[in-house]
């Protein structure tokens, strides 16, 4: 399916489906019990991988560089820049783009990013961007400065707020999207190539927004703040910024979607504007003290939702579990002044939140069976780092207030937060069912196809050819092979409700990255670098990969009805690993399914009896197990793994049926 097609498929390609949800869809029986979970996720394990020509290396060992994917995750935003790029661009392949932006306009609007895998700036989630961006800083930019990233991720930030700030030439005028989805996504062009529309939309009183211009007062308040030791005068720019911009939004309400139609396909604000007025309030009031915003915030609690929404999601578009928290914050601070009991409400939101997360909450969100956190389909992955990145600044809160989480399931330890936000990073990183990381260029097995178009086009500094918007299709966005520039550190949208992901270009569900899936992980990412350093509370402790038992492992046969060495199809079995747990030994196997004919092999079933455990790699259909859901066929000379785990011998394992084409 075409990049064009997409935008009939769904009417908010990136919003979340279904409306405003506070309780989510029933979480799905796990198919394996909790203690192979347990077990599993305590030794990571690594399950699965297809082989297309050779055998991976494993990726699992006994942790991960955090420092390393900080670094990556900072590095992704300099692919999505659009403008003219400085000297110290670090990401050599992208040049110079949208260099007319706005002028048709009257107004300069070239600078900004790039959303996702297209070429289109959209003012919502870059706006959320730059205030996740700019938290992520002052919750940890003491670990950034420590590995040396602090200089990048402010880069960062300042890439975003000077467009922002061309953005608002007017107190009542603010500039928010610049291209058009719909004739972008009929286009597969590099950005220094871009033939489409670069018409720009805005708002003004006449055609209010209040979410796109809270949103943007969030963000130029966070970055006042990120910059006010560094640079005062930018500093207090932002924050001029950001107070006309929250008046604005105040003034005239109304959801900017309405003004600027053109972006419901993409980015409709289904929560309305609601959430972004109080996310503003508390942002100007974090970063000025200004009573005016305590009082905002205590005022209006209950009638903009802020103490009345439970919610089990947090983005560009619903932003109320983070009002939660930061509001959450300064109770804790001392700083409700006589709305401690409001505030009191809305940190009964927060910890709702954080509960459900978790799994002891009254409505928890729900999981893949490998324990990530599951929303929808399409980029599922920016929810699992935002909700993350709350986890973890609310476990260092409550770390510095001496209070733990009280959920309905009982108390939490602020340690237990911090371990689930890891869990889900080292999710991302490679610590799942399809030992996949989820971060471009992060360990051995990682997307190569990814939904962007800047990357699956080859570099205009190696071929300056201009490509045509349709022939982009053709010749690159059809093309099945690895992108030719790497993207590095990008954030993809990751698996499906059971963690399965098929690596392919067209599947924009799946490989299609973001800014907004990177900016949460930036500050994530630099406290599990930095460890305790600066709190009260020492990381979850990573336990080593399990050694083997010395007892001598099961006695390996020679399943019945096994392909023979020169029959077309071979099965190879071989215990990988052996640990104990609670005074039972348990065996992890790896089976390979060889194609040795010259065909391309279609329709396998293999018949699996004595298996007592997890099985990762296969579809169960019937009594049979077929290939995964990712693939449909092995092409000659080519094989699968697959893998389980059990506390026995071998299971048998035979081919009952198969086609050859």
């Amino acid at each position: 399916m075409s990049d064009f097609d997409e935008t009939h498929l769904d009417n908010s390609k990136k919003s979340f489906n279904g409306g405003l949800l506070a309780i989510p869809f029933p979480q799905p029986s796990p198919f394996v019990s909790a203690l192979f979970w347990k077990f599993v996720r305590l030794c990571f394990m690594a399950p699965l991988f297809l082989l297309l020509g050779g055998l991976l290396p494993f990726a699992f060992a006994g942790g991960h560089d955090y420092g390393q994917a900080l670094s990556k995750s900072i590095l992704f935003f300099e692919a999505q820049r659009s403008g003219y790029l400085p000297s110290s661009q670090r990401v050599k392949w992208r040049g110079h783009s949208g260099l007319n932006d706005g002028k048709a306009s009257g107004v300069d609007l070239v600078g900004g990013y790039y959303d996702a895998g297209d070429n289109v700036k959209f003012g919502l989630p870059m706006a959320f961007t730059v205030t996740m961006m700019s938290w992520s800083i002052l919750e940890y930019g003491r670990q950034m400065a420590a590995s040396g990233e602090l200089s990048h991720a402010m880069d960062a930030v300042k890439w975003g707020t000077d467009y922002l700030i061309k953005a608002h030439p007017q107190p009542y005028v603010l500039y928010g999207e610049v291209g058009d989805g719909n004739t972008d996504h009929y286009c597969w062009q590099r950005p220094e190539d871009m033939t489409t529309s670069r018409q720009a939309y805005k708002i003004d009183p006449s055609n209010p927004g209040s979410d796109l211009a809270g949103e943007t007062a969030a963000a130029m308040a966070a970055a006042s703040i990120v910059f006010r030791r560094f640079n005062p005068s930018y500093s207090n720019e932002l924050l001029t910024h950001a107070h006309q911009l929250f008046e604005f939004a105040d003034k005239y309400r109304g959801k900017y979607d309405s003004s600027i139609s053109v972006a419901q396909k993409y980015y409709r604000s289904v929560s309305g504007y609601a959430d972004e007025l109080l996310w503003a309030a508390a942002w100007l009031y974090k970063a000025t003290d200004n009573q005016y915003y305590l009082s905002y915030l205590g005022n209006n609690g209950a009638s903009l939702g802020g103490t009345g929404w439970s919610m089990t999601e947090f983005g560009w578009d619903v932003k109320y579990a983070g009002v939660q928290t930061l509001v959450a914050k300064f109770l804790m601070g001392g700083k409700a002044g006589h709305y401690a009991s409001v505030f009191g409400e809305y940190q009964q939101k927060a910890e709702f939140f954080m509960c459900s997360c978790l799994g002891k909450g009254g409505g928890n969100v729900q999981k893949t069976p490998g324990g990530l956190i599951f929303r929808q389909r399409w980029n599922n992955m920016q929810f699992v780092t935002s909700a993350s990145f709350l986890l973890s600044v609310y476990s260092d809160y409550l770390t510095s207030a001496g209070k733990t989480l009280n959920c309905p399931s009982g108390r939490v330890s602020p340690s237990e937060l911090l371990s689930f936000a890891k869990s889900q990073v080292d999710y991302i990183l490679g610590d799942n069912p399809r030992a996949t990381s989820y971060m471009v260029g992060y360990g051995s097995n990682y997307p190569q196809q990814v939904h962007h178009r800047a990357s699956s086009i080859v570099s205009i500094k190696v071929n300056p050819s201009f490509v045509t918007c349709r022939g982009g299709y053709a010749t690159w966005y059809s093309r099945k092979a690895s992108d030719p520039n790497l993207l590095t550190g990008a954030i993809v949208g990751g698996p499906d409700a059971y963690d399965n992901f098929a690596d392919e270009r067209d599947n924009y569900e799946q490989t299609e990255p973001a800014t907004y899936n990177n900016a949460p992980l930036l500050g994530l990412l630099a406290r599990l670098h930095g460890g305790h350093s600066g709190y009260n509370q020492l990381l979850p402790v990573v336990l080593p990969m399990p050694k083997a038992q010395p007892k001598p492992a099961p006695e390996t046969k020679t399943p019945p009805a096994q392909a023979s060495s020169s029959a077309p199809i071979s099965i190879e079995q071989k215990m990988t690993n052996s640990w104990n747990y609670e005074g039972k030994t348990y065996y992890r196997y790896s089976t390979i399914v060889t194609n040795k004919s010259q065909k391309t092999l279609k329709g396998l079933n293999l018949t699996i009896s004595k298996l007592y455990g997890p099985l990762w790699g296969l579809t169960k259909s019937g009594d049979s197990y077929v290939f995964p859901t990712w693939i449909n066929t092995l092409p000659a000379g080519k094989s699968l793994e697959f893998v389980y785990i059990h506390s026995a011998s071998q299971a048998d394992v035979s081919v009952s049926s198969y086609k050859l084409d």
